[in-house]
């Protein structure tokens, strides 16, 4: 996932995801860049998740995203980061609630009910 925008100060910031593994070696490679672009400053977290949703129909059904959103929502879940295309919706959550935002989506997209199939 790659976020890229604008701040009040109209600096670009960019924000984006890696692979758990590869995660102290992006950040010494970005600290490095950064040092020679004279960046503001370089950060991470390595306690995150990301979580999609994807599925063609999201093109002709309205109000897929307000339904993610309120779900994650009411269990206390905040977003930290949010990417979406035409078929898929990602955010990136604080680790800890991996498991709860995954039980809560399929709930809420009702995958839990009897007679629907596993992928």
């Amino acid at each position: 996932m790659i976020v890229q925008n604008v701040g009040a100060d109209n600096r670009t910031d960019f924000t984006f995801t890696v692979h758990r593994n590869d995660f102290k070696r992006g950040q010494a490679i970005l600290q490095r860049v950064s040092d020679e672009l004279g960046a503001r400053e370089v950060s991470g977290d390595s306690k995150i998740a990301k979580v999609s949703i994807v599925g063609v129909g999201m093109r002709s059904h309205a109000g897929v995203a307000t339904k993610m959103f309120a779900a994650l929502s009411n269990e206390g879940i905040n977003i930290l980061m949010i990417s979406t295309s035409e078929i898929k919706i990602s955010v990136v959550i604080d680790e800890k609630y991996l498991e709860l935002a995954v039980r809560a989506l399929h709930s809420a997209f009702e995958l839990d009910k009897p007679g629907v199939e596993e992928a």
